[in-house]
């Protein structure tokens, strides 16, 4: 079956690359019997991917289960999976058939698998590889024939190393890796997504249609979706049934988005702004690094002055670093104040070594040369001035001169009061 098939009897929405290629690698497997390990971000979907692997295999006729590991307690998780006898533990009324039972000739969805215990975990890849289990309180020995199809939203590797999951386990389950992109990396269908959601709930409570202006529509498809297809959806609900105004802006919008705070949520992204995202610790390193490459070019400067014993020409070698350095300075007074070298004047004086005729090179300035300041609230205030400056106030375009965000930067002349 075609990708784009597949897609339609699912109701899968997107033409992401990444989509496509889950899309592909679930197809590819669902006619064999081994154990796929599903990936990715709480929201993203991994669920419907195990519908996908099920209904196209063979066991399609068989029953199908979806077990959340995390939601049932630990001391209950052996009895749920495998069953008990009667008598097992205290409560064991009677005999209880587990979900391996159950679904024999199936499928079974260990959803959030690395929240399994260790016990449990000893258990299940017993199933795995000979199809045998023992109910809790028995001593016979159980056969099954189940398809075990795993998801979780952590790094499974980084809890084999920190002891929290079995590695043989890991290596049992992750045959086939399956990863679903979150809804960041598949910016092509967060409107796509979006337009299908909103269509849906005022098609469910009759309500007009929604629709995003254009800067709407950019705040949507640049922000990161940390909650991914689960959190759009249920704001395009909460869309649908609380707006009056059916014509959503980008400010109505952002009323609906939590605000972005540490290093998992990434700066909204505009339209045309470079790839990498930044936040107002990297314009402190950026402040940093400019500071320091200045430095860097001043004893560039002084160490060849010395070595060259003052020598006009080398004045002029270094013009431009001159001329460069006392730009990024505001000096007192006319804020085009330039930094000029003067032509080499004849002393006619003799120098220590007794040698005549040795050029004086005079570097002056129009105004009082003041020490700068090293702050970098300054510093950054003076960017953003600057950015503004050369703008001519259009915050937009400043944003994209400093590499951040729009919003971060409204933010900024806020808390600057600029």
């Amino acid at each position: 079956m075609e990708v784009q098939e597949i897609k339609q009897r699912f109701g899968i929405i997107g033409n992401s690359p990444l989509l496509n290629r889950a899309i592909n690698i679930a197809n590819q497997v669902s006619p064999t019997d081994i154990s796929v390990l599903i990936t990715g971000e709480s929201g993203s979907g991994k669920e419907v991917f195990s519908h996908i692997i099920h209904q196209m295999s063979p066991r399609k006729h068989g029953p199908f289960i979806a077990v959340n590991c995390g939601a049932i307690p630990e001391g209950t998780i052996d009895s749920e999976l495998f069953g008990h006898e009667k008598g097992a533990y205290t409560g064991a009324v009677g005999e209880r058939k587990g979900y391996f039972e159950t679904v024999n000739g199936g499928t079974i969805f260990l959803d959030e698998i690395a929240e399994m215990p260790l016990g449990t975990q000893a258990r299940l890849l017993r199933v795995l590889e000979s199809g045998q289990y023992i109910k809790v309180g028995s001593s016979k020995v159980e056969k099954t024939n189940v398809r075990v199809i795993a998801a979780t939203n952590v790094d499974v590797y980084e809890a084999v190393k920190n002891g929290k999951f079995r590695e043989d386990l890991y290596y049992r389950l992750n045959t086939v890796p399956l990863r679903i992109p979150p809804l960041r990396d598949r910016k092509e269908d967060v409107y796509l997504l979006f337009r299908k959601f909103t269509s849906d709930f005022t098609d469910k409570y009759r309500t007009p249609p929604i629709q995003l202006d254009e800067e709407a529509q950019q705040v949507l498809v640049n922000y990161s979706w940390p909650g991914n297809v689960r959190q759009l959806k249920n704001m395009a609900e909460q869309l649908a049934v609380l707006e009056r105004d059916r014509i959503i802006t980008a400010q109505t919008l952002l009323t609906y988005i939590p605000h972005e705070t540490g290093n998992r949520n990434l700066p909204m992204r505009l339209e045309n702004q470079p790839k990498e995202d930044f936040s107002e610790r990297d314009i402190l390193y950026k402040v940093l690094f400019d500071m320091k490459r200045d430095m860097v070019e001043l004893k560039k400067l002084v160490a060849d002055i010395i070595e060259h014993g003052g020598v006009a020409a080398n004045y002029s070698n270094h013009s431009q670093t001159i001329n460069q350095l006392y730009r990024d300075i505001e000096l007192p007074g006319n804020p085009e104040t330039q930094f000029t070298l003067q032509q080499p004047v004849n002393t006619g004086n003799s120098n220590s070594s007794g040698n005549a005729n040795v050029d004086s090179y005079n570097i002056t300035h129009e105004a009082e040369e003041v020490e700068e300041s090293l702050s970098l609230i300054e510093k950054e205030s003076d960017l953003i001035r600057k950015a503004l400056k050369k703008h001519k106030g259009k915050r937009k375009l400043a944003a994209n001169e400093l590499g951040i965000s729009e919003r971060t930067l409204y933010r900024k002349i806020k808390e600057l009061n600029l």
